[in-house]
Order: C-alpha cells, then structure tokens, then sequence
C-alpha cells in the first residue's frame, strides 16, 4: 500500500496489512483515512479504538499502538 492510499496497519510492526487481515483483526490493526495527513508531527493511534492516545501511552504499549508520521 502506498503512502497515498490509506489501508490497514499492523500496530505490532507498523506495516501495511491486506485489508481481508486488517478486517478480520480489528483489535491488532488500524484502518487509515487516505491521502496525506495534516498532522503536525508523530502520533499514537490506538489499535483497537483507532483514537488517538497520548505519547506516553502508545510508547508503553507498542503492540496495541500504531505511530503515526
């Protein structure tokens, strides 16, 4: 998946899973909005809720947070 086109990512390793994987693991997965962001730096998204957590949390919890750039 290219960095335009949204998709799901893995909140383990931060790659781009298929989006049969991304559906069939909700907890474990983040489905991304496509196109670019207007993001004014990294955040932590949480894997399952898909909100955005603080610095703190998603650094502690790297397998249930995915960073976002």
């Amino acid at each position: 998946m290219s960095k335009k086109g949204g998709g799901f990512r893995s909140a383990s390793t931060g790659r781009y899973v298929s989006a049969s994987h991304g559906r069939s693991h909700p907890g474990t997965t983040v489905n991304e909005a496509p196109g670019r962001s207007g993001s004014s730096g990294p955040h932590y998204r949480s894997a399952s809720t898909g909100r955005y957590v603080s610095d703190h949390y998603g650094k502690t919890h790297p397998g249930t947070t995915v960073r976002e750039k």
